[in-house]
């Protein structure tokens, strides 16, 4: 692996202080075990618990105690250069004591020619010592190693359960195996022993279970929601072009190896009037895709302090990515990006210019969904060709569609379609949004329910005479906006 053999040259350098950013303590020891052949030296490890220990010969010899300052002394008497794998130190890592001893040892004053490997996770060094230490970053597991720890947890489940064995389907751990990149070794173990520990299967079943667990692990900026009832294309009336857009790509999504010069595809937004259905289209583009769908809310990134709005941005999209590949869900994103000159202090300009720079260098399969109802608020950066695949325009339902709006509804309710007149209905909902012959539905269940009788075509006719579509009460935005967008998207439908 590309990072043992870095880690072999920083030793065979001589390097006084090294940093491995990682939680994953096991991989750590395990990597320099195999690295003994390779650098003839002592290999040390300590904690505070074990204290120093030697680990490439089993040697009885007197070990210093357990404590940082008899370990770090132990260390600088030592007579025969040797590597030294600390953890649990940075708590410790702020006493002068600590930083001195560190240092004399770094800097080898009048003590062999140490290494230093610090362990720890987001570990701070103090100034003085942070110049002197060269930062190693554990790459995660590539696809044979988490392959390889799948294959030891399906060995390793029946001497737990009395010699039964797991049941599996190749194709499905192959796609478990996709869904684990991102995570490092110990969490991706976690993950499995919990799916095939659940009841024994490796199926399709577990691949919404593995979504919510990699999401619960991953989601450490609290700023992304995962979705659990992603929809279905099914469910949804019309939008016949938006639905061949995902039909022509679900295969290379779902693909481990995508065709050449194809790359996944990174999105669309959204326009349409209030009440259209575009956040049940984005659901179910999730569910097109078979994809766990993740919400970013704009409204919590924001904060008052300078800088910090930006890593909030940069820490949830960087979950996203981790949690690759996804749909990553904005809704109404013309709240979060709208330009608003300089009144907040740049702020909206920096998060602006973030967000676009990702979304043109993203490598994961990270598909984006923005919806929008004030298409004018949008800066024009985002509109151009090339931040979204397409930008539908989900328009007030045709007669065709209302009618079919009508029979989800009824069907929704347990009322059976045959029993109205779609057409008629159809014909008095013009104008209507999908959720309006919603509510138009609702109101005529309470009405009929007041009345001590069955919801019909009657009761049904009156609510729909009686409402006031947002096509009326805001007749002047509303055309305006299809004004606008008509000619410059694609209908959805």
């Amino acid at each position: 692996m590309a990072e043992t053999r870095d880690i072999a040259a920083l030793l065979r350098a001589q390097t006084p202080l090294i940093l491995i950013d990682t939680p994953d303590e096991a991989r750590v020891v395990d990597l320099f075990r195999h690295l003994l052949d390779k650098v003839l030296r002592p290999l040390y490890r300590w904690s505070i618990t074990d204290g120093l220990r030697r680990l490439d010969i089993d040697l009885d010899e007197d070990r210093p105690a357990p404590d940082v300052g008899s370990t770090l002394r132990a260390i600088r008497e030592a007579r025969l250069a040797g590597t030294y794998v600390l953890f649990d130190l940075h708590p410790y890592l702020n006493y002068a004591v600590t930083q001195r001893n560190l240092r004399e040892i770094v800097q080898r004053e009048d003590c062999p020619e140490h290494t230093l490997v610090l362990v720890g996770h987001r570990m701070e060094l103090p100034p003085e010592l942070d110049r002197l230490a060269v930062r190693v970053p554990l790459r995660l597991p590539d696809a044979q190693a988490l392959s390889r720890i799948v294959a030891e947890e399906i060995k390793r489940y029946p001497g737990a359960h009395g010699g039964r064995r797991v049941e599996v389907e190749p194709e499905t751990v192959s796609a478990i195996v996709r869904n684990l990149e991102g995570l490092d070794a110990s969490e991706a173990r976690q993950i499995v022993r919990q799916l095939i520990h659940g009841d024994g299967v490796l199926d399709g079943n577990d691949l919404p279970a593995l979504a919510r667990l990699k999401f619960n692990l991953l989601n450490r900026s609290g700023h992304l929601h995962f979705e659990y009832d992603t929809g279905q294309f099914s469910d949804v009336a019309g939008l016949e072009r938006l639905k061949r857009w995902v039909r022509r790509r679900r295969a290379i999504v779902l693909s481990p190896e995508p065709p050449p010069g194809l790359d996944p595809p990174r999105g669309v937004l959204l326009l349409g009037v209030q009440g259209c259905g575009k956040s049940l289209a984005a659901k179910a583009i999730a569910g097109g895709f078979g994809l766990p769908l993740l919400r970013l809310d704009f409204g919590t990134l924001y904060n008052k302090y300078h800088g910090e709005t930006e890593a909030n941005l940069r820490a949830a999209l960087a979950s996203a990515e981790q949690l690759a590949p996804c749909v990553l869900w904005i809704d109404e994103i013309e709240k979060g990006l709208a330009s608003s000159g300089d009144s907040d202090g740049g702020v909206s300009r920096r998060v602006l210019g973030y967000f676009l720079t990702w979304m043109a260098e993203r490598k994961k399969a990270v598909i984006l969904v923005a919806t929008a109802n004030a298409v004018r608020e949008l800066p024009p950066e985002l509109l151009r060709k090339g931040r979204f695949d397409e930008i539908f325009f989900v328009d007030l339902p045709s007669a065709p569609v209302r009618q079919d709006i009508f029979r989800l509804h009824l069907a929704q309710r347990e009322l059976e379609s045959d029993a109205f007149d779609l057409a008629a209905l159809a014909v008095a909902s013009d104008g209507f949004s999908g959720a309006e012959i919603e509510q138009a539905i609702v109101s005529g269940l309470y009405a009929a329910h007041a009345e001590g009788t069955a919801l019909d075509q009657a009761l049904l006719l009156d609510e729909l005479r009686e409402a006031r579509p947002l096509s009326v009460l805001m007749a002047e935005q509303v055309q305006a906006l299809r004004d606008w967008a008509l000619p410059r998207t694609v209908p959805a439908d």
